[in-house]
């Protein structure tokens, strides 16, 4: 298996040249009839090229929502290969939105399905959930660090129903999403211009000060647009670290379609502005 260059020195390359955002690929039935397609294997297909088409030339990341494919059946997930691959040929870096989780053997095969090289649905990175313990998800961890992919770890997520566990405090006194980050950190040590083991930090946590976002890694940062917070607050919520954060946008950009270069604009605008926060700060 041929090893790429690690996915953080990528990742750091792409957001350097093309700012730092990633645009997520969302088909959800109510999208697709915002832009007058049906909910079918033809409209999900439609929507995926023109995203793909519109974006992969132009921003770091493209991730798609793995689950918007798989409802489906086999034709979606066909859709879903080629768009990861069209999406990668252009210059974009895929994130495949997955949050798999399990252990041993299982989990051994969800890394291959999405992190081997020759997988057809091999993507730059996967999110994983480490709530089987970050040990589960060690199979991911050896196949990413041989394929020169990465991994996006679940650990302080913008939904309001994660803080049940992610804020939970074990028996050392450090809740576990500080203990994600924790071992993130570990896995990153010595790795430059930066890690290829991050963590999913949502964007509309607040002040975060309290937590060691530092993990040498990149921090995918959903919320931006749609679910409330914008560019500027950036620098406010991931203070020092806010150079490796990776801003999600979905609806905020993919509202504006089906036309390309409305989406193209929408996309730049995004970019623009966060980095005018990010080095601003």
């Amino acid at each position: 298996m041929t090893v790429m260059e690690p996915f953080g020195a990528r990742l750091r390359r792409a957001m350097d040249e093309r700012g730092p955002l990633c645009v997520g690929i969302d088909p959800h039935a109510s999208l697709l009839a915002e832009w007058g397609l049906n909910d079918d294997v033809a409209g999900l297909e439609r929507f995926s090229r023109t995203v793909v088409e519109a974006m992969a030339d132009r921003v770091a990341v493209l991730k798609p929502q793995s689950a918007f494919f798989e409802r489906f059946g086999s034709r979606g997930v066909a859709v879903l290969e080629k768009s990861v691959q069209e999406a990668r040929a252009a210059g974009a870096l895929v994130v495949m939105d997955a949050k798999r989780g399990d252990i041993g053997s299982t989990m051994a095969a969800y890394a291959e399905s999405f992190l081997h090289k020759d997988a057809p649905l091999f993507s730059d990175a996967l999110t994983v959930s480490p709530y089987l313990g970050y040990g589960s998800l060690k199979p991911a961890v050896d196949l990413a660090r041989e394929s020169g992919a990465g991994l996006f770890v679940l650990a302080l997520t913008s939904n309001p129903e994660g803080g049940e566990v992610q804020r939970a405090v074990r028996e050392d006194g450090r809740s576990v999403g500080a203990t994600m980050l924790a071992h993130l950190a570990a896995e990153n040590a010595g790795e430059e211009p930066l890690g290829s083991f991050g963590a999913v930090v949502g964007a509309t946590l607040g002040d975060l000060s309290s937590y060691d976002l530092g993990i040498n890694g990149p921090l995918l940062a959903p919320g931006i647009g749609a679910q409330g917070a914008t560019p500027a607050d950036l620098p406010r919520v991931f203070g020092a670290a806010v150079r490796d954060v990776v801003p999600n946008v979905s609806r905020g950009v993919l509202r504006h379609g089906p036309d390309v270069a409305a989406l193209r604009r929408a996309a730049d605008r995004f970019a623009g502005e966060i980095r005018t926060a990010v080095t601003a700060s």
